[in-house]
């Protein structure tokens, strides 16, 4: 994979520059932490050469400094609220989450439920939380919360939620997910602190959209693409470009909020640390873009596979169609369309010559490689072993999985699993493969280049099982699929680019 981003420049910027601001205030901090601290695979696809994990790796360089709060809403627990990438409840995440920073060794001092107004489900959750030894606050609705000002900055406002006591410079406030509550939990600390004599700051730590990048630039897009569904929308700082006279950029919420913010922070401490939002923000990717021709290259990429997955969400009933008008005109403002993915023209085109679902992948040479469906195997399946054999330098023709480790597994799935489709999916094949290559050099070999699929691009011509979609994305493969059943062969018409 072309790398465009400087990771270990990103880890020693990030972490100094949030240690400086942190020295700004009584060294107490309040970092409301947006986005995905593991896994952050966005990121990394827009930026080549972020490392997924990059901002826990930031944190721990923190570590003897931080602490982790983590914020969940009560009318998220109430109404059992999915994470969308993980298909568990936001309850279930934040024991998820205490479990994953514990293992990192990050310290988590507390667990926050944000909207409370008695709801049965959070006492519920609450006592789940404290039997498992985890200290838990409540914060309540305030009425015409945000606008509200006068009785928000009060004792019946923010002085009526709990006090969550910390021990330590950096507070790390995160989330399961978006509208938990981490901004309203950050100032009605900074409230409390200020009661108790000390001047705690706030800052937000956001890596889209990246602030000093052009506001139309593919990365900043990729992220509205991303977003489509909550309708963030990027925008250039007008509070920034008036007090500074530079142009820079921020998202629609963040900007739309700040008079309220500023007014807040004179209510606290009489007077604004902050003339913007951008101001606000500790996010240093964008000064470690090495190549920004490969990081808007990745970028592109990733808004027509958002725009593909918009149509797949069209067809299965998830969102509205306005999603992919919206990453349309995204598509357009880059000046691309569908046909700047090269594997699409290849899928589709074995597709037509085969008569029936097929799949093609560029490798990192550029090469691409296509796959059809054959009576043993589907055709994402049949494209990894094609993949693996190209890379392995085996010949196309030559097996590298023996019908005797097939026969076995085609048999566990119609006899005893009742399966109709004997093909085997990718996990299936994967396994046979690793089962081959314990007897079989060439099988060794080819089993041995699936790392160097991470990064590659990959179309299917007919939408794939979830099976097959998540070992592909376990894999690092960057997967798009046409919005079409392979049973129905229906097609979702492209009205929308105008192709």
């Amino acid at each position: 994979m072309k790398i465009g981003f400087d990771n270990e420049k990103y880890l020693k910027l990030q972490s100094e520059h949030i240690r400086e601001r942190i020295n700004q205030f009584d060294n107490k901090l309040y970092l409301e932490f947006g986005g995905k601290l593991f896994d952050d695979l966005h990121a990394a696809r827009v930026l080549p050469g972020f490392a997924p994990d990059s901002k826990l790796r930031m944190l721990k360089q923190l570590s003897d400094q931080a602490e982790i709060v983590i914020v969940i809403s009560a009318k998220d627990i109430d109404k059992n609220k999915i994470r969308g990438d993980l298909g568990i409840t936001y309850d279930s995440d934040v024991l998820r989450l205490i479990d994953s920073y514990h293992g990192s060794g990050l310290y988590v001092g507390s667990v926050v439920i944000t909207q409370y107004s008695g709801q049965e489900s959070s006492v519920l959750f609450k006592k789940r939380l404290e039997n498992l030894g985890v200290k838990v606050y409540q914060h309540y609705n305030i009425p015409g919360y945000p606008s509200n000002i006068p009785l928000i900055v009060s004792e019946e406002g923010y002085g009526r939620n709990d006090y969550i006591e910390t021990s330590r410079p950096l507070v790390i406030v995160t989330a399961p997910g978006p509208g938990s509550g981490k901004m309203a939990t950050c100032l009605s600390q900074l409230y409390h602190e200020h009661k108790r004599g000390i001047r705690a700051g706030f800052a937000k730590f956001e890596t889209f959209p990246v602030w000093n990048l052009p506001l139309k630039h593919p990365v900043n897009l990729a992220y509205e693409a991303a977003t489509a569904d909550l309708n963030d929308i990027n925008m250039i700082d007008p509070f920034h470009l008036e007090a500074y006279g530079e142009t820079t950029v921020n998202y629609n919420r963040d900007v739309e909020i700040f008079p309220v913010l500023n007014t807040i922070f004179e209510r606290i401490y009489g007077n604004s640390p902050y003339k913007s939002p951008t101001d606000m923000g500790v996010n240093m990717a964008g000064n470690c873009i090495c190549d920004d021709e490969i990081c808007q290259e990745a970028s592109k990429q990733e808004i027509i596979r958002r725009y593909y997955q918009s149509l797949s969400n069209i067809l299965t009933g998830k969102r509205p169609e306005e999603d992919a008008r919206k990453i349309e005109l995204l598509m357009n403002q880059a000046h691309i369309s569908v046909e700047n993915r090269s594997v699409v023209p290849s899928a589709l085109e074995r597709a037509a010559q085969t008569g029936g679902p097929a799949a093609a992948m560029e490798l990192p040479d550029g090469t691409i490689i296509t796959g059809k469906t054959t009576r043993l195997l589907g055709a994402s399946a049949a494209l990894l072993l094609n993949a693996t054999k190209e890379l392995a330098g085996i010949d196309h023709k030559k097996r590298v999985i023996s019908p005797e480790a097939i026969e076995p597994i085609q048999k566990l799935k119609v006899e005893y699993l009742k399966s109709h489709n004997p093909r085997l999916h990718t996990d299936e094949v994967l396994i046979a493969l690793s089962t081959s290559a314990a007897l079989q050099a060439e099988a060794k070999a080819a089993l041995e280049q699936l790392p160097k699929l991470n990064g590659c691009q990959m179309h299917a011509s007919v939408m794939l099982s979830d099976v097959d979609i998540r070992m592909l994305k376990r894999l690092g493969i960057q997967l798009t699929c046409e919005a079409s059943y392979e049973a129905s062969r229906s097609e979702m018409p492209r009205i929308w680019y105008g192709a």
